[in-house]
């Protein structure tokens, strides 16, 4: 057994050893392991940055085969079908059924294919081929008729030329005639017999915009043929020549001035001048003056228009048809989201309106036309009217019809 003066002379210089400096040794030991992790923690950074190196690598790599793959799904698509965004399809149509005292039919009275292709940005083509009441051939009703093919030029982000065929800036319903964007089953009887709609020329046009909510068009084109003899001598409708072999001794010229600066409201206008309406076989001169307003405000809907021909010449005054004009307003009510549309419609007009006529002509015709339209979906619509023609029991009854019009 040790001394109990050791144990205690050990017990005493226990902190001060603890306490003492490391040795050179000690010293010497800790550096190298230090350098050791210091050396293993640098090969693992190497290793790292090897790793993402490969990975930028491998993402670099695929970058290059994913455009190399569009590159060659692009080549296949222009090789297959090029330009194919630049086609624009589109079609509309409607089925009528009239019972009124003198007709009981059922009539496919409109199918239109539309089509256009963008050349550029600035250079476009348009065109609307027609078929009309389902069948044309020797002895039957039907036609074919291409409304319009024209080539659009942009002059600038305002204004744009035009050349072709295309359809007269006059009325409401004759540069948009679609059947889901007008009330009633048949079209209204002054833009039909006074416009007339459908109506369109061959020429050159120039239109735009420009100030607040204005929007001008200005138009050369071919001009009527009336027929001078007979019951259509100098009736606007009979002297459409569809620029089917048209003559084109004596042009014609459109000018039409829109203003749609307030929301929901639009009034406009047009002239027209016609240097002769029977293409050199009377001369005579005819002027159109035609204005119209359109509304919606909420559910509420108004559309109205007055038209008037002149027409110069001893022989349409002699009959009364110097003088041609008419007037209509239409009321609408829309209801659940613009699905349900009722209306009524007043129109008047006379096609001998001048100021010698036949006694026994009934003078100014009017017409009552009070109806419904539901859209199930915008390019959808369904319709029925009643309408009552004072002076022509014959036309009076009502009318069914279906319509469509889409585009892409």
């Amino acid at each position: 057994m040790l001394p109990r003066s050791m144990v205690l002379s050990v017990l005493f210089l226990m902190p001060a050893l603890a306490t003492a400096e490391p040795s050179t040794e000690a010293l010497w030991a800790l550096v190298k392991k230090q350098q050791a992790q210091i050396e293993a923690l640098q090969k693992r950074l190497a290793a790292t940055e090897k790793r993402l190196e490969q990975t930028d690598q491998q993402v670099a790599e695929a970058d290059e085969k994913i455009e190399a793959t569009v590159a060659s799904l692009e080549e296949q698509d222009a090789g297959a079908s090029p330009g194919l965004g630049k086609f624009h399809f589109g079609s509309y149509g409607s089925l009528h059924y009239n019972h009124l005292d003198d007709k009981q039919e059922i009539d496919l009275h409109r199918f239109v294919l539309n089509f256009g292709y963008d050349f550029t940005e600035e250079i476009r083509f348009y065109s609307e081929l027609e078929l009309e009441h389902a069948f044309a051939a020797d002895g039957e009703n039907g036609e074919v008729e291409l409304e319009q093919a024209y080539i659009d030029f942009d002059l600038s982000p305002q204004h744009t030329a035009r050349g072709g065929l295309f359809l007269m800036p006059v009325g409401i319903l004759n540069p948009t005639h679609e059947p889901t964007t007008f009330f009633g089953v048949e079209r209204n009887q002054v833009e039909t017999q006074l416009i007339p709609t459908t109506w369109w020329e061959g020429g050159a046009a120039l239109y735009g915009d420009f100030g607040e909510g204005w929007h001008y068009e200005i138009d050369l084109h071919s001009g009527f043929e009336m027929p001078t003899q007979g019951p259509n001598a100098y009736l606007p409708r009979k002297g459409r020549q569809n620029v089917s072999e048209a003559n084109a001794k004596r042009p014609a010229f459109t000018g039409s001035l829109i203003w749609r600066g307030y929301p929901g409201l639009e009034i406009g206008g047009a002239l027209q001048y016609q240097t002769d309406v029977t293409q050199g076989q009377e001369e005579n001169q005819a002027f159109l003056g035609e204005v119209h307003a359109v509304l919606r405000r909420g559910p509420i809907g108004l559309k109205a228009l007055f038209a008037q021909w002149n027409i110069n010449g001893d022989r349409p005054k002699a009959i009364g048809r110097d003088r041609q004009y008419g007037w209509y307003v239409e009321p609408a009510w829309y209801l659940f989201d613009d699905k349900v549309g009722l209306f009524a419609r007043y129109e008047a007009w006379d096609n001998r309106a001048g100021s010698t006529r036949d006694p026994d002509y009934p003078g100014l015709k009017k017409q009552w036309t009070a109806g419904i339209n539901y859209w199930p979906i915008p390019e959808v619509v369904l319709k029925a009217d009643y309408q009552w023609q004072s002076g022509d029991a014959d036309q009076n009854g009502f009318n069914l019809g279906i319509g469509y019009s889409f585009s892409f």
